[in-house]
């Protein structure tokens, strides 16, 4: 692990293709000239390989999962990890089985595949129908120890949920990411626009949970859906530290003081003063235990 706890953060956001060797050789372009500008971690967008396919539901993209060992490109962004000496999650569709999975792999700076999270909370809307395709992940919110911090992350969906930031928080993560495609909500009169809502929920888990938190999001316009980018970073105390506009590809920065936000998080007092013994309603769907 980075000895002096300073890391630098780079958060990409661009537009897909139905290419998908195109849309890789994009997200290798950026994730290369982010590790030029000095990053030590780069978190690309969800499912980048390919256009945001659930908009649908059609039975035959169900060959776009693969199974994580042998997958198209999972490995090949492993060996780019490895030579740039960066740690880069990456985001896939799995397929397990008979199982499908919205899946991440967490790939260290020496290129090691420290294991895969699945996506814990499925949307299903009109634009978003995702449950049609990804099975609820089974592997629960998970940290791992990478060479620059303990990251947590979480998929779209699931960064609207304060319970997956505090359970990540909880496992010790310095920095929560959140690859994401998110945007317009097309049955929606007048023209739904979430993204402050969006933006505002994510810096409030930062805040809530003193810790870095990054939000990648795509661009561009996918059939009836106009994603609004805006991927930002945030930092310990909530405040803004990167943010990029709506519609511009390219890469953000913010450098990350591990150490002092660790110090500022045990400060505050928010986990030294939590009553778990009072929280089991949590655990309930309906607020009344079981």
């Amino acid at each position: 692990m980075n000895d002096d706890r300073r890391v630098r953060l780079a958060v990409v956001q661009m537009p897909c293709t139905d290419d998908l060797e195109a849309n890789l050789a994009r997200a290798e372009g950026w994730v290369r000239r982010a590790a030029a500008e000095g990053a030590q971690v780069v978190l690309l967008q969800e499912l980048f390989e390919n256009l945001y396919f659930p908009q649908l539901e059609r039975e035959e993209l169900f060959a776009l999962a693969h199974e994580r060992d042998g997958h198209p490109f999972v490995d090949r962004f492993a060996a780019l990890a490895a030579e740039l000496g960066v740690v880069l999650p990456v985001s896939f569709f799995e397929r397990a089985n008979q199982a499908h999975f919205n899946s991440l792999a967490m790939v260290d700076a020496d290129g090691s595949v420290l294991g895969v999270y699945r996506k814990s909370h499925i949307p299903d809307g009109p634009g978003y129908e995702e449950k049609y395709y990804f099975a609820p992940g089974d592997t629960g919110f998970r940290t791992w120890t990478t060479r620059y911090g303990r990251i947590g992350v979480g998929i779209c969906w699931d960064q609207w949920f304060p319970e997956a930031a505090r359970a990540m928080a909880l496992q010790g993560a310095d920095l929560l990411l959140y690859p994401t495609a998110i945007g317009s909500e097309p049955d929606e009169a007048g023209g739904l626009d979430t993204r402050d809502m969006w933006r505002r929920a994510m810096v409030g888990h930062a805040a809530a949970n003193c810790t870095y938190l990054a939000a990648a999001n795509r661009i561009g316009t996918e059939g009836e859906a106009t994603f609004y980018g805006s991927s930002f970073v945030a930092g310990p105390d909530g405040a803004l530290l990167a943010e990029a506009d709506r519609t511009t590809e390219g890469v953000i920065h913010a450098d990350l003081d591990l150490a002092w936000a660790r110090s500022f998080r045990a400060g505050f007092g928010f986990f030294r003063d939590r009553r778990p013994d009072l929280y089991g309603s949590l655990a309930t769907l309906d607020g009344r235990g079981r």
